[in-house]
């Protein structure tokens, strides 16, 4: 992982097609811009890790059964 430091209206360039801007600093967060090709996919990684929980819980929810059955009797041996 590189960490830079960077002030108000700096940039980073990732790649010929990427730029990172610090538009403000203020207590505790930051606020950048990005400017990438529309046809990159530039999310939160909290969006990703939501989205991912929610398709997982819906596979184990699909894969369960709806109704579980339990006899009463005992085993004879």
């Amino acid at each position: 992982m590189l960490v830079l430091s960077r002030k108000i209206g700096e940039r980073i360039l990732i790649g010929d097609e990427i730029a990172v801007t610090v538009v403000r600093i203020s207590q505790g967060t930051v606020r950048i811009g990005i400017e990438a090709p529309r046809n990159l996919s530039v999310v939160r990684e909290e969006v990703v890790l939501s989205e991912n929980s929610e398709l997982m819980e819906s596979q184990v929810k699909i894969s369960l059964p709806q109704t579980v059955s339990f006899s009463n009797q005992t085993p004879t041996g």
